[in-house]
């Protein structure tokens, strides 16, 4: 699921950052494809950032490097060549590690053992392919974003790149539909505006007004326990987060502060937002947690401190939260 989400990040930042550039260059320009492809190469790894504080982590030097994980799992593979989640999770081990030729074969391999029936997976190998060349999207990566929509009419990373490459060809209405269908899926409400924005640029329709929602901070009162404040340096970093709590990471939003501070009233706006267009407002529910790092690292460790609550957002707009917990 993990992986899901991060898809849907990177396709807001697509959103958020090309869109511009298309609307003033009027088709999928080399600064346009050049934006794509830069998107989605640095941003892969940012979701990690923060981590969640239930995690486990184990001593340090216990864990093997990247580089010998995917390495054994490669290994594996040659054993058990029809181990399909494993050839996906190779597949996307070799991006973050952005070894994009090595990708696009274990993407080649999942897609030969789906019998090129599951869209994500046709869309996923596009990405990749783009990753190496942007220009690829007017070659086999439009054909396979054109073949994940035949399978899976739905799928939000086909829609997009499938609408920006026929309004290039000078498609309009065939990407104004695309659009419209991936307005249909339920983007955050800023690409909302973004899409209707180019669907009606698309077809010589006046721009609609583009709606601002609200940035409605949500006000936290964090506290340490008896037994935190005993435990807890003084200089310690204490990380106060919003997220979703049907996927908890990547985070939505993030706010710092240093234990000394504590008590404290602690605001968490849309401005906190880790990544555009993934905002605070639009979530009916947050589980906001307060993390202490007793060793300053920004993802969780053995020992940290922290206190979580569950937020009906429509609700309240003040919690009040205490650090009396340990991270096993």
């Amino acid at each position: 699921m993990i992986y899901l989400l991060l898809g849907t990040m990177l396709l807001v930042a697509v959103l958020v950052i090309v869109f511009p550039l298309y609307r003033q260059e009027k088709r999928l320009s080399l600064n346009s494809a050049i934006g794509v492809a830069v998107i989605l190469a640095v941003a892969i790894p940012i979701y990690a950032v923060i981590g969640s504080p239930q995690t486990d982590s184990p001593a340090h030097g216990e864990l093997p490097s990247v580089d010998e994980m995917v390495g054994s799992l490669a290994e594996r593979l040659r054993e058990q060549p029809d181990d399909l989640p494993g050839w996906k999770l190779l597949a996307r081990s070799y991006v973050q590690m952005r070894d994009f030729p090595s990708a696009v074969t274990a993407y080649e391999r999942a897609i030969e053992l789906e019998g090129a029936q599951n869209g994500q997976t046709l869309a996923d190998l596009g990405e990749v392919l783009m990753l190496e060349d942007a220009r690829a999207i007017h070659g086999r990566a439009g054909q396979l974003f054109e073949n994940a929509l035949a399978v899976s009419p739905n799928n939000q990373k086909a829609l997009f790149y499938s609408g920006m490459a026929a309004a290039e060809r000078g498609e309009r209405e065939l990407a104004a539909e695309r659009w419209e269908t991936l307005l249909a899926t339920g983007p955050p409400a800023n690409i909302q505006d973004i899409l209707r924005q180019q669907i009606a640029e698309l077809r010589g329709e006046p721009a609609p007004v583009a709606t601002q929602p609200a940035d409605k901070a949500l006000t936290v009162r964090v506290t340490l326990g008896e037994t935190a404040i005993q435990e807890v340096p003084a200089d310690s970093t204490v990380f106060i987060i919003a997220r979703d709590p049907a996927q908890p990471s990547p985070p939505i939003a993030a706010v710092r502060r240093i234990a000394s501070e504590l008590p404290a009233d602690v605001q968490i706006s849309d401005a906190d937002a880790m990544i555009p267009g993934r905002v605070p407002s639009a979530f009916a529910e947050l589980e906001i947690v307060a993390r202490v790092s007793m060793s300053g690292n920004p993802i969780a460790q053995s020992g940290d401190w922290f206190g979580q609550q569950l937020v009906a957002t429509a609700d309240t707009d003040q919690i009040s939260l205490m650090i009396d917990e340990q991270v096993p």
